[in-house]
């Protein structure tokens, strides 16, 4: 089992940055894909970016495309995704999940992943 824990999420202004962290429990295989997901209030949960070991598949929601950027420390087993130049429609409860292996073309899909965390709130006030 993997346990992911999300930290970094507050309260912002509108054009403000923030940077999200996701540690991992153990430095292991389940983790070689890993996500980003977030749910704002009575909307489903939709994506927002991943990226997989070595980087070689890197993908971002069009809606934060240019804003937001996905990066890991595999030596320390933790993620991270810096957002720049938020706004109000990234408020939301941002979640970190991971995967043992590559989804492919389903990597935006919240069941391609096995592992999750238990949240962080992001609010942007505008």
């Amino acid at each position: 089992q993997v346990q992911l824990v999300e930290s970094g999420g507050g309260l912002v202004q509108a054009g403000g940055s923030l940077r999200l962290s996701c540690a991992a429990s153990t430095r292991s295989w389940r983790t070689t894909v890993m996500a980003w997901f977030r749910q704002a209030p009575g909307k489903e949960r939709e994506f927002v970016a991943q990226t997989t070991w070595s980087d070689e598949h890197t993908n971002y929601a069009d809606s934060v495309k240019g804003r937001f950027t996905i990066s890991r420390d595999n030596a320390k087993n933790t993620a991270y995704l810096q957002m720049d130049s938020l706004k109000s429609d990234d408020t939301g409860v941002y979640y970190c999940a991971a995967n043992p292996t590559w989804p492919g073309s389903k990597c935006y899909d919240r069941s391609s992943y096995s592992y999750w965390g238990q949240g962080t709130q992001v609010t942007v006030s505008s």
